[in-house]
C-alpha cells in the first residue's frame, strides 16, 4: 500500500535525470581536491542542494506541463504523473512548496559551510544564484510565459548546468574563480544541452500541436541534428583542448572512454528518424556526461 503511493512520486522525481546535474558538482569538487582546497561537508550539502533543485524542476515541469496540456497522448518518454492523473496538480503544487523550503534549507546550510559569517558578499551572491535556480526550475514550463515555450531552454541549461555547476561549485572550496574549470564548465554545459536538444527533437511533433516553442521546433529535425552535432563535437573539442593546455599526466586523457558510447550516438542521432529513436539515446548522452565528468576529475586526482 505504502509502496503505491510512492512510486508516482518516485516516477515525477524522475531518477534518471539526477545524474547528469550532479555532473558539475563533481567536476568542481575534483578540481578543487586538485589545489588541496577539497571540504567533504561542502561536497555533500552542494550535491543534496543540486539534486533538491534538480527534483523542484522535474516537479515543476510536470506541473507545468501538466496543466497547460502539452503532456498529451502524443507525447513518448515516460508518462507524466498528472498527464496519468496518479497525482493532482494541487498536490504536485504542494509538493513542490515543500520542495522550495527543502532548497532554502540546504542552500543556507551550504553557504554556512563554504563562507561562514565572515564572507557577507559571497554569501549574498550565492544567495542570489540561488534565488535565480528556483526561478529557472520554476519557470521553465511554469508561469505566464514560460521561458521552455520561447526556445531559451538551451540557453538556461548551458548557464546552470555548465557554468554555475561547475565553476560556481569550484568557488565554492576555494573562493575565486580559477581558469582551470572554465573550458571544462563550458563542455560540461553543451552537454547538458545536447541532452536536452534530444529530448526537444523527440517531442517535435507533440510540441509543435501544443503550442510549445522549442529551439528544435525553430531550427527543424536536419537542423536541430545539425546543431546536436555542434554541442557534442564541440564539447568533445574542448575537453581534448583542455587536457592538452593543462597536461599534466596521461590519467588526465582517463575521460576519453566517455567518448566511445557518445560517438555511436552521433550515428545514431544520424540515422534517427521517429521520436522512439531519439528518446533512446538520453540515457547515453546523459550517462555518458556522467562518466567523463567524473572520470575527468579522477584524472586530475590521481597524482
Amino acid at each position: 500500500m505504502v509502496m503505491n503511493k510512492i512510486k508516482p512520486w518516485l516516477s515525477a522525481i524522475r531518477l534518471r535525470t539526477l545524474p547528469l546535474s550532479v555532473s558539475g558538482i563533481i567536476l568542481g569538487s575534483c578540481f578543487a581536491f586538485y589545489n588541496g582546497k577539497f571540504n567533504g561537508l561542502v561536497f555533500a550539502l552542494a550535491l543534496l542542494t543540486t539534486i533538491a533543485l534538480q527534483v523542484l524542476s522535474n516537479l515543476a515541469n510536470d506541473y507545468g506541463d501538466g496543466v497547460r496540456g502539452t503532456d498529451n497522448d502524443e507525447r513518448l518518454g515516460p508518462q507524466r504523473a498528472i498527464q496519468s492523473g496518479v497525482i493532482t496538480p494541487q498536490q504536485m503544487m504542494n509538493a513542490i512548496r515543500l520542495n522550495i523550503a527543502v532548497v532554502i534549507v540546504v542552500t543556507l546550510l551550504l553557504l554556512y559551510v563554504a563562507f561562514g559569517a565572515n564572507q557577507f558578499v559571497y554569501v549574498l551572491l550565492f544567495t542570489a544564484l540561488g534565488g535565480l535556480s528556483v526561478y529557472a526550475a520554476l519557470n521553465y514550463t511554469m508561469g505566464k510565459s514560460p521561458y521552455g515555450y520561447r526556445a531559451l531552454g538551451d540557453v538556461f541549461v548551458f548557464i546552470f548546468f555548465g557554468l554555475v555547476s561547475t565553476i560556481g561549485t569550484y568557488f565554492l572550496y576555494v573562493q575565486q574563480i580559477d581558469h582551470l574549470v572554465l573550458l571544462p564548465a563550458v563542455a560540461l554545459g553543451l552537454l547538458s544541452v545536447a541532452v536536452l536538444n534530444l529530448n526537444n527533437m523527440r517531442d517535435l511533433e507533440s510540441d509543435t500541436n501544443a503550442g510549445k516553442i522549442t529551439l528544435a521546433i525553430k531550427l527543424g529535425k536536419k537542423g536541430a541534428k545539425r546543431y546536436h552535432f555542434a554541442l557534442v563535437l564541440g564539447a568533445m573539442f574542448l575537453m581534448v583542448l583542455f587536457s592538452i593546455l593543462y597536461y599534466v599526466e596521461p590519467y588526465n586523457f582517463l575521460y576519453l572512454i566517455g567518448f566511445i558510447p557518445l560517438i555511436k550516438h552521433l550515428n545514431n542521432v544520424k540515422k534517427a528518424e521517429q521520436a522512439n529513436d531519439f528518446d533512446s539515446q538520453l540515457k547515453v548522452v546523459a550517462l555518458s556526461t556522467f562518466l567523463i565528468a567524473v572520470l575527468l576529475g579522477v584524472g586530475y586526482i590521481l597524482y
